[in-house]
């Protein structure tokens, strides 16, 4: 069988094909794309944990890639939900055994995949992120998973509720009412007031 080779400016859905027929660099490819989002949602998730959870994510899907069918939404929708189950496993681990108390600022240092692109404004952008990450937290469990899972990550409606074993309406509901609060929390002069409907 002959290895699809992927060109670095190939896009991600042939990046994907190649991948599953074996191509490292396309494979690279898939990671560079999903892994900082991923690692994002792992945060949220398991906290300090989340380097580990996306690294047991990653072997799996290395193991099973050739089995995989379906689009990339598809793939990156596999891809969180073997994420969001280690995270579930991890979590439950470490309800058995004692963990030490790790700050928000230090685990959204996690959030920030090296790269070698690295700029000035990877500051910001990490400010940034941290602050994110504590307002979604803040939201109902529902609600934060649902924005995260829309939001962070990327996903559609579909996808984002089969991550989550619920109903695309609902999925969709708890991102609205979770990005509805995120804008409540806003400075009113950052978030412009919604429009009201006009008749005629």
């Amino acid at each position: 069988m002959s290895v699809v080779v992927c060109p670095p400016h190939l896009d991600l859905d042939a990046a994907l094909a190649a991948a599953r027929a074996g191509d490292e660099e396309a494979f690279v490819a898939l990671y560079r794309d999903l892994q900082p989002r991923l690692i994002r949602y792992a945060t949220a998730l398991v906290g300090a944990d989340a380097e580990d959870v996306t690294g047991e994510t990653w072997l799996h899907v290395a193991r099973d890639l050739r089995r995989f069918t379906g689009d990339l939404d598809g793939f990156r929708g596999w891809v969180t939900t073997i994420c969001r189950n280690r995270a579930m496993d991890s979590a439950r681990a470490r309800s058995r055994r004692p963990v030490a108390t790790v700050e928000l600022a230090e685990v959204a240092e996690l959030a920030v995949v090296a790269d070698d692109a690295r700029t000035d404004g990877t500051a910001l952008e990490r400010l940034g992120t941290r602050r994110a990450l504590e307002l979604i937290l803040a939201l109902p469990r529902t609600e934060a998973e649902a924005v995260l899972l829309r939001a962070v990550v990327g996903l559609d409606g579909p996808t984002a509720a089969r991550v989550l074993g619920k109903r695309p309406g609902a999925v969709r509901v708890a991102a609205h009412r979770g990005l509805r609060r995120l804008a409540d929390q806003l400075d009113p002069a950052v978030v412009p007031a919604p429009r009201e409907a006009h008749d005629g």
